[in-house]
């Protein structure tokens, strides 16, 4: 089976690295007519290594000159292997350095010093300054790395770079081909009959032919009508190569380097993220104070962000902290994700770091340091978990979690498996919530059904509709689900009460209930209204309509309407003269019901509302049918 590696070249402006890259490959990395008139890389340059074992080198070779380095960050966002070039002739350059630097802070964990250029000078002075670059590099994920002198112009040593590149390469971990297909565009241009083509490093995951695609932040959607892999049409694109992808109905207007070619629906963009940062420890990165413009750096994206530095007002040289980056523009990144920063002006590398959390959830400053420290040292489970925890109420569909942290999708689904197990975690509705989430939202009805009873001792329960207000922004259904869970409460209807309650009437509101008995029994079918009935025993509307309900769920009154209650005894009065009536007849007019009842229109009309809603009786025009036999 191929396998693919990306390296990169390094190094201060004039050091041979084009050339480099040409005598490795046989092919001239630069591209552009400027690049060639005068003889310097401006832009990212792209050539390929094969071997005969299958193995594939594809190399990016970027910019050396200082005003360039923005070009050159584009390119070393995903390279697995950097090689170090350093002209023996100048010897250690200030690009080479902050090259060094970049490197370095975006964890690169391979590489190579080449020293190029070395027919133009003495075998001695090639050991000078293979002396020089071991000081260079120490300290430094270079440090012991091999040093290789080599010349691009009589292909001296050229060969055994070749081999030591391939014994880095082997040992190069591959990257995940189950997670998000993740692309971050490094350069687009436009093909006669093909249309828009972009390329880039598949970060994760695969891609095949046909495949509908997302480019984010845009969120323009497209189809691939082609694929390359170094140099080759496939139909199947992997994670580790160089791709490029040709793209259906899109404008080359459309994409700008920086723009992330993904599945849909799979990442989000964000103009917040809260990172871990890590100033460089050379004296000219100077100082960083809190809420300073910066240039930010991650992938091929480059965005002037603000950053916020947590418990601090500025930070030294060497020194470290959390901190949060807040843009105007959104940015397409993961969890785990390097990045570098250079100041706004003086444009120079100052720092870099790892990107912790995407849109973080506003909470006070003791949680959010406790939430940063387990996603910079915690263990997947336990990022996860408070990742969770963040997300409330609503909880988080595994999708979301997914495209939040960059780790393989089996090993994201085994952790999530076992907090699940554990108690940990619920799913429900789709979605996974915290246990102490849930927790808190059990204790808070309990609390919430509590004081309402308190409050309110003759009412049968809290109206659900009222008790979901306590709980601002969830999700209805959710709130069903997570309600019908909590075990010390009962749900009728749409009243919802601790199983405990019972309406607990004192010796005077029960005086007031055979009162209210009394009238209405006497009335048989004129009975008072709810107000009329509070006006003569003396009593508030609102406490007879309390009262009314509790004898209504006594079964000792039948509810009409929310103001007309009758008794039990009169209602079965009316089932009798209802059973009496159709014995003889089929049909019933609403002045035969009437005369029935003994009663008026005013108070017929609502009793047959009630029959008819209640499927006891028929309305087909102006008559009614009788339904109970």
């Amino acid at each position: 089976m191929d396998r693919y590696v990306i390296l990169g070249t390094a190094g201060h402006i004039d050091h041979g690295k084009s050339a480099l890259v040409h005598a490795l490959t046989g092919t001239d990395p630069d591209r552009l007519k400027e690049e060639k008139e005068r003889g310097i890389t401006i832009d990212l340059g792209f050539a390929d290594l094969t071997y005969p074992d299958g193995l594939k080198v594809g190399i990016v070779d970027g910019p050396g000159h200082e005003r360039l380095i923005k070009n050159m960050l584009a390119g070393a966002g995903g390279i697995d292997i950097v090689l170090m070039v350093i002209a023996a002739d100048e010897g250690i350059m200030p690009q080479s350095r902050e090259h060094l630097d970049i490197c370095n802070l975006l964890h690169v964990k391979k590489g190579l010093i080449v020293i190029t250029k070395s027919d133009l000078v003495e075998e001695d002075w090639v050991s000078l300054v293979e002396d020089e670059v071991k000081d260079f590099t120490a300290d430094t994920f270079l440090e012991g790395s091999g040093i290789v002198p080599v010349s691009s112009k009589t292909g001296h040593n050229i060969k055994l770079l070749k081999e030591k590149i391939r014994e880095l390469a082997m040992n190069v971990e591959p990257k995940s081909e189950s997670g998000i297909f993740r692309l971050p565009v490094d350069r687009i241009f436009t093909l006669k009959g093909f249309g828009t083509v972009v390329t880039g490093t598949a970060l994760s995951g695969s891609i095949p032919l046909d495949k509908t695609v997302e480019i984010l932040p845009k969120g323009i959607k497209s189809r691939v009508r082609g694929l390359q892999s170094h140099g080759k049409d496939v139909k199947t694109a992997y994670a580790g190569q160089r791709v490029a992808i040709n793209l259906q109905g899109i404008a080359k207007e459309d994409i700008q380097r920086g723009d992330v070619i993904t599945i849909p629906d799979k990442l989000k963009t964000t103009f917040f993220i809260d990172a871990d940062i890590e100033m460089l420890k050379r004296e000219t990165a100077g100082t960083l104070k809190s809420r300073s413009l910066v240039h930010f750096h991650s992938g091929t994206t480059e965005l002037t962000g603000r950053v916020i530095i947590y418990g601090k007002e500025e930070l030294k040289p060497g020194e470290k902290s959390f901190c949060q980056f807040r843009f105007k523009e959104p940015i397409t990144v993961m969890s785990g994700d390097r990045f570098i920063i250079r100041r706004f002006s003086p444009l120079v590398t100052i720092g870099g770091g790892e990107i912790l959390d995407l849109s973080p959830k506003r909470r006070n400053r003791d949680e959010r340091l406790k939430d940063l420290e387990i996603f910079d040292q915690g263990t997947l489970q336990e990022k996860v978990a408070a990742k969770i925890l963040q997300s409330g109420l609503n909880g988080t569909a595994l999708a979301d979690i997914a495209g939040w942290i960059k780790v393989e999708s089996p090993e994201l689904q085994r952790e999530i498996s076992t907090l699940e197990k554990s108690g940990t975690l619920i799913r429900l509705q789709g979605r996974i919530i915290h246990n102490s989430t849930y927790k808190e939202f059990n204790q808070k009805v309990i609390d919430s059904l509590t004081v309402f009873h308190k409050t309110n001792p003759l009412q049968p329960g809290m109206p659900k509709e009222a008790l979901r207000s306590a709980f601002r922004g969830v999700d209805q259904k959710l709130f069903e689900v997570l309600l019908a869970l909590v075990s010390d409460i009962v749900t009728e209807k749409d009243i919802v009460r601790m199983k405990t309650f019972r309406i607990s009437l004192t010796s005077d509101k029960k005086a007031l209930k055979d009162k209210i008995l009394r009238l209405l029994e006497h009335s048989e079918f004129q009975p008072p209204s709810k107000d009329e009935l509070a006006k003569s025993i003396s009593i508030n509307p609102r406490e007879a309509g309390e009262l009314l309900r509790i004898m209504a769920s006594e079964k000792s009154l039948v509810r009409i309407n929310d103001s007309m209650y009758i008794p039990v005894n009169n209602f079965e009065k009316m089932i009798d003269g209802l059973k009496n009536f159709f014995s003889s007849k089929n049909e019933m007019t609403v002045g035969e019901f009437r005369d029935i009842l003994k009663t008026s229109r005013k108070y017929a009309l609502p009793f047959l509302e009630y029959l008819d809603s209640n499927k006891i009786t028929l309305r087909v025009g102006e008559i009614r049918k009788f339904l109970r036999k």
